[in-house]
C-alpha cells in the first residue's frame, strides 16, 4: 500500500504540473483582465492539437510544441481581437463574459472534432520504457513534464520579478485605474497577458498529450481543476494558483483507490467548494 500511495503521489505531482501551466495562464487573464475564460480547457485541448498536427507532419516534437504555443496564442490574440477587447469597450457585465466564454469552449471543441475526429490520438513517439525508482515505476515522459514545469516556472517567475512588462502586469492586477494614471501602458500588458497565458496553457496541452492520449475533450475535463487552482492559490496569484495546482492533482489522484477515478472531477469541486466556504480568498493573497 505504501509503494501504491507513493506512486499515486508521483502520478499527482505530474498531473499537477499540467494543472499549474494553465491555471497561471487562467489565474493571470482573471488577475489582469478580470475574466473568467471558460474556453481555457478548450485552448489547452488546441496546444495539444497543433502539437499532434505539427509532429505528424514529421516534425521534431519538442519544436512541435513551440509551433503549437505560437498557435495557440494567435487563437486567443484572435479571441482577444475580435470578442474581449468589443466586450470591454461596452463594460459588458461578468455574466455575459462567463456565456460567451462558455460558446467559445464549444466553438473551439466542436472545431478540433470536426478537424481531428472524436477518437482518441497520440504523438508520433517511440514508446518510453518506465524507470524503476526506489521501486516506484516512473515514466520518462512524466519526468519531462515535471522538468518542463519547473523550467516554465522559474521563467515565468524572473519575467514577473525582474522586466519591466512584468512589473507592469503586476501593477496591472494590483489596481487597472492607478496603473493607466501612472502612464503604463495597459494595452501592451493585455497583449502581454495573452502570450503568455496562451503559451503556458499550450505548453500544458502538448505536456499533457505526452502522458495520455490526446482527445477533444481532455481540456473540458481540467476546467474543474483549473479553476479550483485558481481559487484556492488566490484569484489572481499566479504562485498561489502553481501551489494549489499540485495540492489538487495529488489530492485527485491518491483519492483513486478510493472514490475510483471517475470520481477525479468531484474531488476539485468538493475541494472549491469547500474554500470558497472556508476561506473565500484562497489560502495565499490575490488580486480581487
Amino acid at each position: 500500500m505504501d509503494a501504491q500511495f507513493a506512486q499515486l503521489i508521483v502520478n499527482g505531482i505530474a498531473v499537477g504540473s499540467i494543472i499549474a501551466l494553465g491555471a497561471v495562464g487562467l489565474t493571470l487573464t482573471y488577475g489582469i483582465l478580470r475574466l473568467s475564460n471558460f474556453a481555457h480547457g478548450d485552448f489547452l485541448t488546441l496546444g495539444a492539437y497543433l502539437t499532434l498536427l505539427a509532429n505528424s507532419l514529421g516534425i521534431n516534437i519538442w519544436l512541435s510544441m513551440v509551433l503549437a504555443a505560437v498557435g495557440t496564442v494567435a487563437a486567443m490574440l484572435l479571441s482577444e481581437k475580435l470578442l474581449w477587447s468589443r466586450m470591454r469597450s461596452i463594460r459588458a457585465t461578468s455574466t455575459t463574459l462567463i456565456i460567451i466564454s462558455i460558446g467559445l469552449a464549444l466553438f473551439l471543441r466542436n472545431g478540433i472534432i470536426f478537424l481531428w475526429g472524436g477518437s482518441n490520438r497520440n504523438y508520433n513517439l517511440p514508446v518510453p520504457q518506465a524507470l524503476n525508482i526506489l521501486g516506484l515505476n516512473i515514466q520518462q515522459n512524466q519526468m519531462l513534464v515535471l522538468g518542463l514545469a519547473i523550467v516554465t516556472i522559474l521563467a515565468l517567475h524572473y519575467l514577473l520579478q525582474n522586466t519591466k512588462i512584468g512589473k507592469a502586469m503586476r501593477a496591472v492586477a494590483d489596481d487597472l485605474d492607478l496603473a493607466r494614471v501612472s502612464g503604463i501602458n495597459v494595452d501592451q500588458v493585455i497583449l502581454w497577458t495573452w502570450v503568455i497565458a496562451g503559451s503556458l496553457t499550450s505548453l500544458g496541452g502538448s505536456m499533457y498529450g505526452l502522458i495520455t492520449a490526446v482527445r477533444p475533450n481532455m481540456g473540458w475535463f481540467l476546467i474543474l481543476p483549473l479553476f479550483a487552482s485558481v481559487i484556492l492559490g488566490g484569484i489572481g496569484n499566479p504562485y498561489g494558483a502553481i501551489a494549489a495546482a499540485f495540492i489538487i492533482g495529488i489530492v485527485q489522484e491518491v483519492s483513486t483507490p478510493w472514490l475510483g477515478s471517475q470520481y477525479k472531477q468531484g474531488v476539485a469541486l468538493l475541494i472549491m467548494i469547500i474554500v470558497l466556504l472556508i476561506r473565500p480568498k484562497g489560502l495565499f493573497r490575490g488580486t480581487i
